[in-house]
């Protein structure tokens, strides 16, 4: 009886968990580099401080650690020329406010007023040196690279001037953790060293590597499981009550 309650209880309120990743996924099936998650349970034995332990048969569910699945999503072109996707492995580096470094695939940059290139929630992007300035009318380019070139609209023409660089990163992704704002940092807090390896494509953008269907199905599996957990739990207490009725006529 008790292995039933214990397994139920903590089964279903870890279901609830997984829905609620699950629900996330869904919310970002169109959020530009998005990477799916997945949480993972196990098992851990329930220890008592009791002298007469009994037999081990009380375990709990919980959540073990969250899965990120790295699988690049599909390539969307879009022609604009601070719109850049990372091609296979690789992320861009943005400059925090408290001076540290964090990952995004999500390449749709913007300038603000200052010319500064940043991200649509107004972080700047790190490049070589720092943020990346653009002069004023200028046209952009980005190599494969991610080096940033200008071309003035005015004037001589002819002349292309470099203004900055992408710092492009590839550190292992067993080292990467998803912060609360959607970003990966590394574990240890440090800065990630350029990769010369990874390259990008401008003009696109990265889609989200959400599968809708597959997620889907997840939801209603996971929905199933919770109402297969709470009817062991109405069975677990029609059992206690029917035990104590039987005891009660001795």
């Amino acid at each position: 009886m008790d292995r039933l309650i214990y397994t139920a209880m903590t089964g279903a309120s870890q279901t609830l968990s997984r829905q609620a990743a699950v629900a996330h996924n869904l919310a970002n099936v169109s959020s530009t580099g998005y990477r799916a998650e997945e949480h993972r349970l196990r098992a851990v034995q329930v220890n008592s401080n009791a002298q007469q332990k009994g037999l081990p048969t009380r375990a709990f569910a919980v959540d073990a650690s969250t899965h990120v699945d790295f699988t690049p999503g599909p390539m969307m072109h879009t022609g604009r020329a601070l719109d850049i996707a990372v091609q296979g492995n690789g992320w861009i580096a943005l400059q925090m406010p408290d001076g540290s470094e964090a990952y995004t695939r999500n390449g749709n940059f913007e300038l603000n007023v200052n010319g500064i290139v940043q991200t649509r929630n107004g972080i700047p992007v790190q490049g070589d040196g720092g943020p990346i300035a653009v002069p004023p009318d200028v046209k952009l380019s980005v190599g494969v690279d991610g080096t940033i070139s200008a071309l003035p609209e005015s004037g001589a023409q002819n002349t292309v001037s470099v203004i900055g660089r992408f710092k492009l990163v590839s550190p292992p992704d067993a080292d990467l953790v998803r912060g609360e704002d959607g970003l990966f940092r590394m574990r240890d807090r440090s800065a990630a060293p350029t990769d010369e390896r990874v390259k990008v494509a401008a003009g696109s953008l990265e889609g989200s590597n959400v599968n809708p269907a597959e997620q889907m199905v997840s939801m209603i599996s996971l929905a199933r499981q919770f109402e297969m957990q709470m009817k062991m739990l109405s069975t677990a207490d029609a059992n206690d009550k029917a035990a104590t009725q039987i005891l009660a006529m001795r």
